[in-house]
């Protein structure tokens, strides 16, 4: 089984992402001519060899020639993987600044890019479907993350992180390159974030974004490696729409390996690394893993309080909510609130536990979880994207559904059941 894998040590961001992948082998030609069929003018891609920690790897650069026609509101925001780059939305002033890439800009003046045109632009190129499809999902989940950041209708974001021309080619380019290698699976270890704080357009936020702090939910990480912001919504989002697995140990023979530079000289070395393995099919069709079942009795709350709860629960990062009748003492109803969580999200799930609901003690069981392996994909139809999951056993499809939200969009634009959608 070909496996590509992404070591974030030092976090990840668009260009780094690309950096990698052509160190890795993706020709850097071909990329371009894929990247060309966007029809957009106005930027030049380069990759130069660099070396971090006496390590040599390449640092890709988009180097868009002082045209800033194409300068959307987020070449601050969006990369600046602790890279030299203070990460965030453009100050405004018409002053010259450095994107992620180290390459200055006027700032002056500024296209905003809304989550729409960004769709069209890549549905109608003429770049490969299944990069096509990769490039939509990575940007539906960032346009996802900045509706609810912002609190808006994912049809009406704007994007401030990630419409200006480089973060587009970063985006496309790595969905292209991801296309190129076509691994069997894509894994990933633990995920730096960096420490301290942004600049964004709305003032200076912590480490991480908003929006990364969504994308990352569910992904092993870790703070405090690094003094800047080391992974950028659009490297968080690569891997959310992008990785089957994060594991922190494995059995392989590695293939090759790449490096993409951090455009930051920092004392720890600032790179991504990504390889190609070979692994030996597992002796199961399914995978398993260790989480923590939480459960509490509880026998005086109301209905709606155990809705909110179920909310408070998953928002926290639980994998699984489940609410059972059961009897108490004195003979009341009451209630079972079966919680499944990680290693990572426990502790909060803990205190969303004793704070969003009356218990005041709970018990907690080690569990064996068993599950096939899942794949999402958005594609594209007559109604717009649709989120598509599939699962596999013994590395072959078994069963694809669509996202019930998805369905019932459809279902009510349609105005049809939900079973015909």
């Amino acid at each position: 089984m070909k496996t590509l894998h992404f070591d974030c040590f030092a976090g990840i961001s668009g260009d780094m992402t690309l950096g990698a992948l052509v160190d890795l082998g993706v020709d850097a030609e071909y990329l371009k001519t894929e990247l060309a069929k966007l029809n957009l003018d106005g930027w030049k891609l380069d990759f130069v060899k660099e070396r971090r920690g006496g390590v040599t790897g390449l640092h890709a650069i988009v180097d868009l020639g002082g045209d800033t026609s194409h300068v959307a509101d987020d070449e601050e925001h969006h990369h600046h993987h602790g890279e030299g780059h203070s990460h965030h939305h453009h100050a405004h002033d018409g002053h010259d600044t450095q994107d992620e890439h180290g390459v200055a800009h006027d700032h002056t003046p500024h296209v905003h890019r809304r989550w729409k045109d960004i769709r069209i632009l890549i549905t109608r190129s003429d770049i490969a479907d299944g990069a096509k499809t990769r490039a939509l999902d990575i940007f539906t989940r960032i346009a996802e993350a900045e509706a609810k950041v912002h609190d808006t209708p994912v049809e009406d974001v704007t994007f401030h992180e990630v419409g200006a021309l480089d973060s587009i080619i970063d985006i496309v380019g790595a969905a292209i390159c991801l296309d190129f290698l076509k691994p069997d699976r894509i894994t990933c270890g633990e995920v730096e974030l960096g420490a301290g704080v942004v600049r964004c357009a709305h003032g200076m936020l912590p480490v991480p974004a908003p929006a990364t702090q969504l994308l990352i939910q569910g992904m092993p990480v870790t703070t405090g490696g690094f003094d800047k912001e080391m992974t950028t919504p659009t490297g968080a989002a690569i891997l959310a729409a992008s990785v089957n697995e994060f594991i922190t140990t494995a059995r392989f023979r590695e293939a090759r390996t790449g490096y993409g530079i951090g455009t930051r000289n920092m004392e720890r070395p600032n790179f991504l690394r990504v390889s190609l393995r070979e692994e030996a099919s597992e002796a199961a069709p399914w995978k398993t893993e260790t989480l923590t079942l939480v459960e509490a009795a509880i026998d005086d709350m109301t209905g709606e309080a155990f809705g909110f709860l179920m909310e408070s629960l998953f928002e926290a990062g639980a994998l699984d909510v489940t609410l059972s009748p059961c009897v108490m003492k004195k003979s009341r109803p009451g209630t079972i609130v079966s919680i499944l969580a990680n290693a990572e999200r426990l502790d909060l799930v803990r205190r969303t536990l004793f704070h969003r609901s009356s218990t005041i003690g709970f018990r907690e069981i080690d569990a064996r979880r068993l599950y096939l392996e899942r794949r999402e994909e958005t594609r594209i139809g007559e109604f717009g994207a649709a989120r598509i999951k599939t699962s596999f056993w013994d590395g072959e499809p078994l069963r694809a559904k669509m996202e019930a939200d998805d369905r019932a969009r459809i279902a009510r634009e349609k105005n049809c059941n939900l079973d015909q959608a």
